[in-house]
């Protein structure tokens, strides 16, 4: 692993989930407040966006800024009324799509199962599939966490290749921390972020565990940017409330170039 860590060196990047927010006026406005703040950085900057923002989105923030999807079906196409297929997303303007977040788990009960069929889906399209996985306050408690990630990843990466997998992130978001303001302490994400490159390297191999991006997502904000991005293992961040407003995104960003 310490080899594989020197050849690759450190990566980082910052990544917006608006959720069910901004019209499309609204994400003109935002775009045009954080252009100009985010102008100078070298951290890459990904923003997952509502459906009917994406278009937008793309043609109004420049290239080097990655557009993508908060979810996709897991067919082509298809009667499936109110659903939409990654070819879509990917004309679109869509780069990448955010699949197995905890809300769509918990209100609209996706399961692993039903996650897998879409990641491989995302890949054959093609999009970058961030799959999303943590455990909840329960089973944190009862000490149950690398169990739960283990059965989450082997299910939902289920068929994907380690070729394929190059073009596949991970987002470790543990369910108690998001949208309360309350973030995983250091030492808890650099032991989990290992616990998730040891299951994948149990499923593929030692290259493939650590070139796979693991992003930490849980009430990031600008307050424990620095000290949660300097943390071992942690390649980026799924940031959400925060993201909402550009002057806080931007700011995060900004503190997370430092890592780099």
């Amino acid at each position: 692993m310490d080899k594989v860590k020197k050849e690759q060196g450190k990566r980082f990047l910052v990544v917006a989930n608006w959720k069910m927010n901004k019209t499309i006026r609204e994400a003109e406005k935002y775009i045009e407040e954080l252009k100009p703040l985010i102008a100078d950085l070298k951290v890459p900057i990904w923003i997952a966006v509502p459906y009917t923002a994406i278009h937008t989105c793309r043609e109004k923030f420049p290239a080097t800024i990655a557009i993508g999807a908060q979810n996709m079906n897991d067919a082509s196409s298809g009667a499936f009324t109110g659903e939409v297929a990654g070819v879509m997303l990917k004309e679109a303007g869509a780069d990448f799509v955010l699949l197995g977040h905890s809300e769509r788990r918990q209100y609209f009960h996706e399961t692993d199962e039903f996650i897998n069929k879409k990641i491989l889906r995302a890949l054959e399209v093609p999009l970058k599939p961030l799959l999303c996985v943590g455990e909840g306050f329960e089973e944190r408690e009862t000490k149950r966490t690398k169990e739960v990630l283990e059965t989450q990843l082997k299910t939902c990466l289920k068929g994907v290749t380690k070729e394929q997998m190059e073009n596949l992130l991970i987002a470790y978001e543990p369910i108690w921390a998001i949208g309360t303001g309350k973030a995983a302490t250091p030492e808890r994400v650099k032991e989990t972020h290992a616990d998730i490159r040891t299951i994948l390297e149990d499923m593929f191999d030692q290259t493939t565990a650590f070139r796979t991006p693991i992003l930490y997502g849980g009430s990031v904000s600008a307050s424990t940017t620095e000290e949660l991005a300097s943390t071992e293992g942690v390649d980026g961040f799924l940031v959400g409330t925060a993201s909402l407003d550009p002057q806080s995104f931007a700011k995060i960003a900004a503190l997370s170039e430092n890592v780099l």
